[in-house]
């Protein structure tokens, strides 16, 4: 018999999480599905399913999030999956990025998924069960010109995701990053995605060229959107979930070849590799 589950998805409005929250739904679980604002416009885009309580949270406000987590559990009892969605690009060179635009990027995509994370986190201790999806990225694989300030935000996510793993696989607790390649969202219209107005002709053949391709790749990515979050309930129904979850083929041609090129340099570089341990430390 299948088990009806709380999901509680972050960034529900549009775009992945709202396409994740319609999934869970559908599939006849309760869902809490967050929005910066507007609330009633996605009751409404979901029918006023009497199964969903749609909240107000901005990720970045602790008090927000305090009273987000609390509304889920005094509705439905308990969160048994967490989708740590809530997140935004940032398109610019490294040196090219203003420091309030990283800044903001980490409070969101980093700092933001640990502040929901630690208010759900007792929650799911006290029931020791519970599934945390982390939203990563290709970008949380491999870095890309253009796109290192966002790359290293997805790149803690990575760390943040294996790190907690560990610690709360004997508590029953399961952690999964999703590693999306491009879908296709509104993730490169200018209403999600930040560009620096800083530009140094030194990197137009990487950092810009990379922002002309991404206006030529919006809404043509091959992702969808609607599939991912079908394999989102998949992966909530497993009893075994993979800590790392690649989604599109994109993604796993950048792992790949990432993966060959560290070989070729460990190959190269083995005997530097291994000439830096004490003597006395053999093997």
């Amino acid at each position: 018999m299948k088990k009806i589950k709380v999901w509680f998805v972050t960034g529900a409005s549009r775009g992945l999480g709202f396409e994740i929250a319609k999934a869970a739904l559908k599939a006849g679980h309760k869902v809490v599905a967050t929005v910066r604002s507007n609330p009633d416009q996605l009751l409404n885009q979901l029918n006023g399913d009497e199964n969903l309580l749609v909240s107000i949270l901005d990720v970045t406000d602790k008090s927000l999030v305090t009273t987000s987590v609390k509304a889920a559990v005094d509705k439905f009892g308990g969160i048994d999956i967490l989708v740590n969605n809530a997140g935004y690009g940032l398109l610019s060179g490294v040196e090219e990025a203003r420091d309030e635009d990283v800044r903001q990027n980490y409070e969101t995509n980093v700092f933001g998924l640990l502040n929901v994370t630690r208010e759900v986190l007792p929650q799911m201790r006290l029931q020791r069960s519970g599934h945390i999806i982390n939203l990563s990225s290709v970008g949380g694989i491999s870095g890309f010109p253009g796109w290192g300030i966002y790359c290293s935000t997805k790149f803690a996510v990575e760390g943040i995701t294996e790190s907690m793993a560990f610690e709360l696989l004997p508590l029953g607790i399961h952690v999964t990053a999703v590693e999306p390649g491009f879908f296709r969202t509104d993730f490169l219209d200018i209403s999600s995605l930040t560009v620096t107005g800083k530009i140094i002709a030194d990197y137009d053949d990487t950092a810009g060229e990379m922002r002309r391709q991404m206006v030529l790749t919006n809404k043509k990515q091959p992702g969808s959107a609607a599939k991912l979050a079908q394999a989102l309930i998949a992966l909530a129904n497993c009893e075994t979930p993979p800590v790392h979850l690649m989604l599109g083929k994109d993604t796993l041609a950048v792992y790949r070849e990432k993966v060959a090129k560290i070989e070729n340099e460990i190959k190269k570089w083995h005997t530097i590799i291994t000439s830096t341990d004490h003597d006395s430390i053999s093997g």
